[in-house]
């Protein structure tokens, strides 16, 4: 009773300064009791840490111990949203790859930990008995600091609806396509827990809200949820799921009625400092994804005439110091932004050291170069700046050759006020227009959001070897098909994959890649580059760091292969969750046919 009467007192107090909209989604949330989700999430985090605390005890070659793991992973899986969401760090180890880890300020290198170690450990009983205890022990730490954040942090609109946000991009772009579960392969299972158990948190919170408002709406997320499961249940082989038929019939059906429920409950509008476009209907929309999110801080936001000044830029020789390089030389509009050739030029005619990515959609990473050495787009174009082999121009003096061209000084005063003594805001304008030039309405995106059904047999069989036995989409991401990490996007994949020399695949390449970043130290690093995205794929060929690949057939092989571990080259550290794919000729032919439906050239125009 006094909690009510201090909420109703706070409500009358601050009446005159709310706006209506203010008033109104302060009396809804009155209307909320979050503790029910709490103790939800709560006690299942807790269900998980004893699920490895009995797991701790038994050996690892027990045959109750992948019955006992399960369990964990479920349970975490029911935690996961709210818990991730608190301390994505934390999550994201607990739940990440079994990969080493390198730590930043030390350079230290750490063994791998968390489920998916565990779960390696488990099913595949290469590990020490002691390791593998080491590892639950780790584990089990991890979980206690996501209980501890848990237990200490109320949860308001804007947590419980951005981790749910998270929770179904974790469905679409981890567990179905196995990134979550490589060996067990328990990604189909875990995606109807999850599901369930959105349902479930939704009827203890707010749905008694929707069906006042809305019962169509609730029902209809009802029995969306329920059809998802059901067809989850009907064929739980990874190899065999329909991802396609999932995603578009099933998934995307259960996002839009989300966002419906969100803004239907006028509880929590929304934010613009996160990764998605939370009113966007699905995942795979034009504007699903947040420019502004993935741009420093200090070029968010730009004006239009911002961007007519870096379009202008953008093709400008005069930046380089001997007159003769553009940003247009290496990212060619009429060859979706990329070169189509191996290796370029530098300034002197010679070659460069790597193939020209595209940048369609390159505003939506969070890495740059393929040794991954830029953290976002104005770095990298400040590298081209004052790289000797390419513009070879100071950062810190204005580039004056430009202003013989006089059109340039009224647009420096449009977009600036004025003309700088630096090529600072050269850069930022450049890297304004770069970031406009984005494709999410290609032949895939309109099949997949429903808006056309034009998607041959082959495409379809392509899309679902992408999503499960080909294992593409546990590096190449969906729906960016990059290597940013969902759900949270700050960091992006790096791989060692054993590229080769030449198309012979008889010696490994030499280009050592990330490895130059620690003064050659790390050998977890050696020859690992980072995941481009596979969209447009078609038209920029050649394909990996160094051209060596002519076609899309010739890269799809080298994986089936298995990389360069495949081919017989020492990669003691050769990232590939797999030896080799096994793919049929039919398969390799619809992965690529799939491929080319990600082609979108309509971004940008010629200059």
């Amino acid at each position: 009773m006094n909690r009510i009467l201090v909420v109703l007192l706070v409500f009358s107090l601050s009446c005159k300064q709310k706006p209506k909209e203010s008033l109104i989604a302060s009396s809804v949330e009155s209307k909320v009791d979050w503790k029910p989700v709490k103790d939800y999430y709560l006690k299942h985090i807790t269900d998980a840490i004893t699920a490895l605390d009995e797991l701790a005890n038994l050996p690892m070659a027990d045959d109750g111990a992948k019955a006992v793991f399960q369990k964990a992973r479920i349970s975490f899986k029911k935690a996961e949203p709210y818990a991730s969401y608190l301390n994505p760090g934390v999550g994201h180890r607990a739940n990440g790859p079994a990969l080493p880890i390198v730590t930043n300020d030390s350079q230290k290198v750490l063994l791998p930990v968390g489920l998916q170690k565990i779960e390696e450990s488990i099913y595949e009983g290469e590990e020490s008995e002691e390791r593998y205890r080491e590892e639950i022990s780790i584990t089990a730490g991890m979980l206690r600091n996501l209980q501890n954040s848990i237990r200490d942090r109320e949860i308001t609109p804007q947590r419980f609806f951005i981790a749910a946000h998270q929770q179904l991009i974790r469905i679409i772009s981890l567990s179905i396509s196995g990134f979550d579960t490589p060996v067990s392969q328990l990604g189909l299972k875990e995606t109807m827990v999850s599901l369930e158990s959105l349902k479930e948190v939704y009827g203890k919170s707010i749905r008694h809200i929707i069906v006042d408002t809305n019962k169509e709406l609730d029902a209809q997320f009802q029995n969306n949820v329920q059809a998802a499961v059901d067809f989850v249940k009907s064929n739980i082989d990874f190899e065999t799921f329909d991802r396609y038929t999932f995603i578009r019939d099933y998934m995307n059906p259960i996002t839009r009625n989300w966002v419906a429920i969100r803004k239907e409950s006028q509880l929590w509008d929304g934010v613009n400092n996160k990764p998605f476009n939370f009113d966007a209907p699905t995942f795979f929309e034009e504007d699903s994804f947040n420019v502004e999110f993935f741009t420093p801080a200090i070029n968010r936001n730009p004006t239009e005439k911002k961007i007519a000044l870096g379009k202008k830029l953008f093709f400008d020789p005069k930046l380089s110091q001997n007159g003769k390089m553009a940003c247009v030389t290496c990212h060619n509009p009429k060859k979706a932004w990329a070169d189509g050739i191996a290796l370029n030029l530098d300034k002197n005619g010679k070659l460069l050291q790597r193939n020209t990515p595209t940048l369609i959609n390159a505003a939506f990473q969070q890495s740059f170069f393929w040794d991954g050495r830029s953290p976002n787009l104005l770095d990298q174009i400040t590298s081209v700046f004052t790289n000797d082999k390419e513009f070879d121009s100071s950062v810190h003096e204005f580039s004056t050759e430009i202003l013989a061209d006089t059109t340039y000084i009224p647009l420096f005063k449009d977009a600036y006020g004025g003309i700088s003594a630096r090529n600072t805001e050269i850069i930022r304008a450049i890297s304004s227009y770069i970031s406009t030039l984005n494709g999410f309405n290609s032949k895939f995106d309109k099949n997949i959001r429903g808006e056309e059904d034009t998607f041959t047999g082959e495409e379809k069989l392509g899309f679902n070897l992408y999503m499960g036995k080909a294992l593409c989409a546990t590096c190449h991401f969906i729906p960016l098909t990059n290597g940013t990490v969902p759900p949270f996007f700050t960091e992006h994949e790096k791989e060692v994959i054993g590229v080769p020399e030449t198309a012979s695949n008889k010696t490994l390449d030499d280009d050592l890649g990330f490895y130059w970043r620690h003064n050659e130290e790390l050998e977890v690093h050696r020859g690992m580059f980072k995941t481009p995205t596979i969209r447009n794929a078609e038209l920029t060929g050649p394909y990996m760091h160094n051209g060596v690949y002519k076609s899309l057939e010739e890269v799809i092989n080298f994986y089936n292969l298995g990389g360069g571990g495949g081919l017989g080259f020492d990669l003691p550290y050769q990232t590939l969750p797999f030896d080799n794919l096994q793919l049929s000729e039919l398969e390799e032919k619809a992965l690529v046919a799939f491929i080319k439906t990600l082609t979108d050239t309509e971004v940008g125009e010629v200059y």
